[in-house]
C-alpha cells in the first residue's frame, strides 16, 4: 500500500510538471496520462496487488488521481482551444492558403476499376448486390444444398440473430440475382467486397474484394472462356506473361479450372507470395453448372455460359509489387502515398 502511495505522489508531480503550450501538447498529455496505454492505466493495474483489506482505500486514492488528471486535461483543453480561436481571429485571411496534397484513389480501387475497364471492352456491364445475403442466393442456388460438404470450402460469417443470413462469401450471389431476372443473354461483371473467416496473413484476409464475370448465351463454350481470360491477362500484365490453366473443382461450374500467371514479385524464383512456386493463382473459372441454370429457371439445353471470379488484392499485389496483402487495409499513410494521383 505504501508503495502505491508513493507511485501516486510521483504521478501527481508528473501531471503538474508536464509542459502544455498548444493543442499538440494537450493531446500528448492525454496520451501520456489518460490514454489506453497511459500512466493511469498502468498504476491502476497495481490494485490487484494490494491486500484485500486495503483495496477500498487504494481505490479511493486511484479515483482521486484519475479525477485530478481529467480536470487538469480539461483545463489545458479549454486554454489551448481559446488560444487557437484567438489566433485564428488575427489571421491575415488575404494570405495564400497552405498547400494541401492532392488525394488519390486507393490501389485496390484502382485495380478494380482497371479490371472492370478491360472487360468493358468486351461488352461486359457492371451489376451489384447486397453484402448481407440469404442462404439461397449465397449457397443453395449455386448447387450447394444444405449440408453439402463443399460449403466447408468457405468458412462463413453467419448473422447471429438469423443463421439463414450470412455475410456473402463471394459475389456469385449477384450472378444468381441477375439470372433470376430472366433477361438473356447476360454479359456481366460483379465487383464487390466479400467476407470469409480466414486466418489473416500476407496472402489472405477475412475481408477482401472480388470481381466475378458471367456470360450466358446460346452455344457459349470453354474456348470462349479461355480467350476472354487470355485477353484480360495480356491487357493487364502484358503480352509476355506466362499463363497456365489447372483442373479444379467448384460446385457451381463444370468443368472448372484455376488460372495461374508467372509471379511478378520474384520473377519466378520463388517468394512467400507465390509459395516458392513461381506461379500465382489469380482466378477460378468454369462453365456454369446446369443445376445452377435450372435453379434460375434457365433451360440448360438451350443456354450455356461461363463464369469466373478473381480477388482484387492479389492482382494489385502483382501489379504494384506489394508483398503483404495486409498493407491494403492498414491505412498507413506512408504506404498510400506511394500511389500518387493520376490523371
Amino acid at each position: 500500500m505504501e508503495a502505491l502511495r508513493q507511485q501516486l505522489v510521483q504521478l501527481r508531480q508528473e501531471i503538474d510538471a508536464f509542459p502544455v503550450h498548444d493543442a499538440i501538447n494537450t493531446e500528448d498529455f492525454r496520451i501520456r496520462f489518460l490514454g489506453t496505454m497511459g500512466a493511469l492505466k498502468t498504476v491502476m493495474a497495481e490494485l490487484k496487488n494490494v491486500p484485500p483489506e486495503q483495496r477500498k482505500e487504494a481505490g479511493q486514492l486511484l479515483n482521486e488521481i484519475k479525477s485530478y488528471a481529467e480536470s487538469v486535461y480539461q483545463q489545458h483543453l479549454d486554454r489551448t482551444r481559446t488560444t487557437t480561436v484567438e489566433t485564428s481571429r488575427t489571421t491575415d485571411r488575404s494570405r495564400s492558403g497552405s498547400p494541401q496534397p492532392i488525394g488519390s484513389r486507393h490501389p485496390v480501387t484502382r485495380m478494380k476499376n482497371e479490371i472492370v475497364s478491360i472487360f468493358q471492352k468486351l461488352g461486359f456491364a457492371v451489376a451489384e448486390g447486397p453484402e448481407i445475403e440469404d442462404d439461397w442466393h449465397n449457397f443453395g442456388a449455386l448447387n450447394l444444398p444444405a449440408h453439402h460438404p463443399a460449403r466447408d470450402m468457405q468458412d462463413t460469417f453467419y448473422v447471429q440473430q438469423n443463421p439463414d443470413w450470412v455475410l456473402r462469401t463471394h459475389t456469385s450471389s449477384v450472378q444468381i440475382r441477375e439470372m433470376e431476372k430472366g433477361t438473356l443473354p447476360l454479359r456481366l461483371l460483379m465487383p464487390g467486397c466479400v467476407f470469409r473467416n480466414e486466418t489473416i496473413s500476407a496472402r489472405s484476409h477475412c475481408f477482401f474484394h472480388q470481381v466475378e464475370g458471367l456470360y450466358i448465351d446460346e452455344q457459349v463454350s470453354f474456348a470462349d472462356l479461355k480467350q476472354t481470360l487470355y485477353f484480360f491477362v495480356q491487357e493487364m500484365y502484358g503480352k509476355d506473361v506466362q499463363i497456365r490453366f489447372r483442373p479444379s473443382y467448384f460446385p457451381f461450374t463444370e468443368p472448372s479450372a484455376e488460372m495461374d500467371i508467372s509471379c511478378f514479385i520474384c520473377a519466378g524464383a520463388g517468394c512467400p507470395v507465390c509459395k516458392k512456386s513461381g506461379w500465382v493463382e489469380i482466378l477460378g473459372c468454369g462453365m456454369v453448372h446446369p443445376n445452377v441454370l435450372r435453379n434460375c429457371q434457365i433451360d440448360p439445353e438451350k443456354y450455356t455460359g461461363f463464369a469466373f471470379g478473381m480477388g482484387v488484392e492479389r492482382p494489385a499485389m502483382l501489379k504494384y509489387g506489394v508483398n503483404d496483402l495486409r498493407l491494403f487495409s492498414e491505412n498507413d499513410v506512408r504506404f498510400l502515398r506511394q500511389f500518387p494521383a493520376v490523371s
